[in-house]
């Protein structure tokens, strides 16, 4: 399957060398200098992942995420920031929005394609996810009928909150899940917990199934990578 990358920026020069990259690579790549053609290109086609500029004029990355989730227009595609800006706030304003990562600038190509190529991956494994009981990240199998995990075969004893935080992680390799969404979605209303509950977590996790898996993402959460 060939898939096809959105990328939008205002930059003329960003465009031409992250599509030149791409396509050498055999992706099929459309691009959009402003949120408004942008919009008009999602309508038209199906993208599986969206690259977006940040700071933009009128339409910030921001606003133009923000309405692709909203609205639904490409509910399947990974939406993915490329920012110079690192702060935390902008982080977590972008993943309010429906973003699922980001990529820095200034771009180096071989690390961008690496990230493209494991951002793409992971639109296979959600789809395969939707259908599949059991899935294998490399060495390590979630069964999520059987509540099972192992790890090169051999059985791991996890606790029911510990399973249920490992695979909301692993449904979405690479996605930066927020602290709030972790609670929310793992814990909900039933206790009053804090952030430390999601570390001590995630300690115990690592500690059964190796650190290599889990991701800290400072400031903001955690994502799962293999």
């Amino acid at each position: 399957m060939q898939h096809q990358i959105l990328i939008v920026d205002d930059e003329p020069d960003i465009l031409e060398f992250l599509s030149y990259n791409l396509v050498k690579e055999g992706y099929q790549v459309i691009t959009a200098n402003n949120g408004k053609d942008a919009l008009s290109l999602i309508a038209q086609n199906s993208p599986h992942l969206i690259i977006l500029d940040i700071m933009m004029p009128e339409m910030d990355g921001v606003e133009l995420c923000k309405k692709i989730r909203d609205e639904q227009l490409a509910p399947q595609a990974l939406i993915v920031f490329l920012t110079a800006r690192n702060e935390d706030f902008t982080q977590i304003a972008a993943l309010d929005a429906g973003g699922d990562d980001f990529i820095t600038k200034p771009v180096k190509p071989r690390v961008f394609l690496s990230r493209v190529s494991a951002l793409l991956r992971r639109v296979e494994y959600t789809e395969k996810a939707s259908t599949s009981a059991k899935m294998d990240y490399g060495e390590l199998s979630i069964d999520s009928e059987q509540f099972t995990v192992e790890k090169s075969g051999v059985p791991i004893d996890l606790a029911k909150k510990e399973f249920q935080l490992l695979q909301l992680l692993a449904s979405k390799p690479g996605k930066v899940f927020k602290r709030t969404e972790i609670l929310q979605k793992i814990w909900g209303a039933e206790v009053i917990v804090g952030d430390r509950t999601i570390d001590v977590h995630i300690r115990k996790i690592r500690e059964k199934i190796g650190d290599e898996f889990i991701k800290t993402v400072k400031g903001i959460g955690y994502k799962f990578d293999f």
